[in-house]
């Protein structure tokens, strides 16, 4: 059993199809094997649950991120390790979350428009490239690529193995897997 464990929030922004539930599952299956505390905020779930009247504007998007991120912030305080896969396609409004939470560790998880759209398996890129869904990120709305992410994953060119050990090294370079570590005497 764990002692102690210091909370943080990884959050993984990128296009819809590079690979952001992918890794974050991984990264939640091996961090429950350790015996860590944790939970996933996945966008998609979010959305239905917590943000189910926000839209797709601008706004709506960054109070999406904030309401987020004030989860991510209470989660993160009470020691939980919390997992958030959301696009999040603004750079501001990320650092505005990052600021408020403190122990946050940016995830890019980064793949080119190219290989999102051969991924999509829900055929949301065709039906934006169609017209059908309005202010879809990478298509007609823009997606704000971090500029000193804690940790990139290139899933194009990356194992999704690669991914997830890249991250375990630097949440234990950071000192947020050390801290927790600290097993009990049985």
């Amino acid at each position: 059993m764990i002692m102690s464990q210091h909370g943080v929030t990884v959050w993984f922004t990128g296009l819809s199809g590079a690979g952001k539930t992918t890794i974050t599952k991984a990264v939640a299956e091996k961090l429950r094997s350790q015996g860590h505390n944790l939970e996933i905020l996945d966008g998609d779930v979010i959305r239905e649950n917590l943000t189910k009247g926000l839209g797709f504007s601008k706004a709506d998007r960054d109070e999406n991120i904030r309401r987020i991120g004030f989860v991510s912030h209470l989660l993160t305080r009470n020691g939980v390790i919390v997992l958030v896969s959301a696009i999040s396609p603004y750079r501001e409004i990320r650092q505005e979350v990052k600021q408020k939470i403190g122990d946050f560790v940016e995830v890019y998880v980064n793949a080119p428009l190219t290989v999102c759209e051969e991924r999509d398996v829900k055929g949301l890129y065709k039906r934006a490239r169609a017209g059908e869904i309005k202010n879809f990120t990478g298509i007609d709305d823009p997606y704000e690529a971090p500029l000193n992410p804690t940790i990139e994953c290139r899933t194009d060119l990356e194992e999704l193995e690669e991914s997830v050990a890249k991250i375990f090294k630097k949440l234990e370079e950071l000192g947020y897997l050390d801290k927790a570590l600290e097993m009990q005497a049985v």
